[in-house]
C-alpha cells in the first residue's frame, strides 16, 4: 500500500514538530479488505482505515489538518466532494496531556486500486493507479475531466474545458473554484 507512506512523507515535511521528531508519528492500518471480482483480470482494490497518532504534539491542530486535507484533494478526493463520504471521512480524537501537548489520533478511510494483467510469457504485471480526481456535479452537468462520468452526459469535453480547465491541474481540482463556476453556470 502506497498511500500511508505518501501521507507520512508529507506530514514529516509539513508539520514542524514532526520534522524534528519523526518517531512521534505512528501509523496503523485497521479494517483492511481486498475487493476483487470474478472478472478475467486479477485487478483488485485495497480498502482500509489508516490510523495516525501524533504523540506529545505541541503544535496547533490546523498545522496537521491542512496538509491532510490538501493531500486528500489529490489522493482520496471523494472524501471531500461526496457529502456522504465526507461525513465519515477524516476523524480525530485528542488526549489532552497538559496545557501545551496532546496525543492526537486521526483516522481516514482509504482505498488503493491495483491493476493486474497477465504477461504473455507467464507471470503478472502490477501497476498502481492514482485515485481518480473526482469533480463536482450540479444540475446534471458532467465533469468528465475530473475523473467520472454519468449516464446523462449533458456536456461536451470542449465545453467543460472552456469553463473549468483553469481549476483543474495535475495536483487536482480547485474545489472552491469549480463550485463557484458551477453555480454561476446553472
Amino acid at each position: 500500500m502506497n498511500k500511508p507512506d505518501s501521507l507520512r512523507e508529507l506530514l514529516l515535511q509539513a508539520v514542524p514538530g514532526l520534522r524534528k521528531n519523526p518517531e512521534r508519528l505512528l501509523m496503523f492500518i485497521d479494517k483492511g479488505k481486498v475487493r476483487c471480482t470474478a472478472a478475467a483480470s486479477l485487478s483488485f482494490e485495497y480498502s482500509y482505515t489508516l490510523q495516525m497518532i501524533l504523540t506529545d504534539f505541541d503544535g496547533h491542530t490546523d498545522s496537521v489538518m491542512i496538509p491532510i486535507l490538501d493531500w486528500l484533494r489529490v489522493n482520496q478526493s471523494e472524501l471531500l466532494v461526496n457529502m456522504d463520504k465526507s461525513a465519515e471521512g477524516l476523524k480525530f480524537e485528542a488526549d489532552m496531556l497538559d496545557r501545551s501537548k496532546v496525543d492526537l489520533s486521526l483516522t481516514l478511510p482509504l482505498t488503493e486500486r491495483v491493476i493486474v494483467t497477465r504477461r504473455g510469457g507467464g507471470g503478472f504485471a502490477v501497476a498502481r493507479r492514482r485515485a481518480p480526481i473526482r469533480g463536482l456535479r450540479r444540475a446534471g452537468v458532467c465533469h468528465s475531466i475530473c475523473g467520472w462520468r454519468t449516464d446523462h452526459h449533458l456536456a461536451s469535453t470542449a465545453m467543460i474545458f472552456k469553463h473549468y480547465a483553469k481549476w483543474v491541474s495535475e495536483d487536482g481540482p480547485d474545489v472552491v473554484g469549480l463550485l463557484n463556476q458551477a453555480f454561476r453556470l446553472t
